[in-house]
């Protein structure tokens, strides 16, 4: 009778162990994130950034650089007007790698598949992102890894939101750091529309390209 109970209450205590390490892991590694086909987002391929759809409303069309002001360089990332434009495939580098997989709610650097413009790379970063009051637009001429304060604006988030996605700025490479945390969204600026940081997202899913 002895050696039937100890043998019960290893198994449950075996079980209890076993459905503790699974939830754990749940938690360390979040849902990925899935293309309009259904499919997994994998860090060595493209993929274009296109609006959701939203019954009623002007979606406009996928990402691409252009420039800013008087300066005649692509550096800032703006939404294309023309629904029938995909804009630039990008691509995406999580902090950490597993697998090839582009997970939810994970820091990640995005970059256009596409040379450098004017001397700076194509990777996105975040400018004022320091500053919870100035406008804090999306441009080129990030770095791609190095965690740390030095990169502190290239890292931005893909979080699930309803249906479909947003894009998130908000990075926890540095423990230490301080920055701001906000989605990204659209702000209209000389006729077009342009990223930058508020509190009205831009709803979005990924299209292989």
């Amino acid at each position: 009778m002895k050696t039937s109970l100890f043998f019960i209450i290893s198994f449950l205590a075996f079980s209890i162990s076993l459905n503790s390490s699974s939830s754990s892991a749940g938690e360390l590694a979040p849902e990925p994130v899935l293309d309009t086909a259904g499919n997994v987002l994998r860090t060595d391929r493209d993929y274009y950034i296109l609006p959701a759809k939203v019954r009623g409303r002007f979606r406009g069309g996928g990402l691409t650089l252009s420039s800013i002001g008087n300066d005649t360089c692509p550096v800032g990332v703006f939404q294309e007007m023309s629904e029938q434009r995909n804009g630039i495939p990008l691509t995406f580098s999580p902090v950490k790698q597993r697998y090839g997989v582009v997970r939810t709610s994970t820091d990640l650097n995005i970059q256009f598949a596409y040379p450098e413009t004017c001397g700076e790379s194509p990777v996105w970063r975040v400018d004022n992102y320091l500053d919870p009051s100035a406008d804090s637009f999306v441009s080129i001429g990030g770095v791609v890894g190095n965690p740390g304060p030095a990169t502190l604006g290239s890292w931005f988030k893909i979080q699930k939101f309803g249906y479909d996605y947003k894009l998130v700025y908000c990075p926890a490479v540095c423990s230490y750091c301080d920055a701001i945390c906000k989605d990204v969204g659209i702000l209209y600026q000389n006729g077009e529309r342009r990223l930058f940081l508020n509190d009205y997202p831009l709803r979005v899913v990924f299209k292989l390209a």
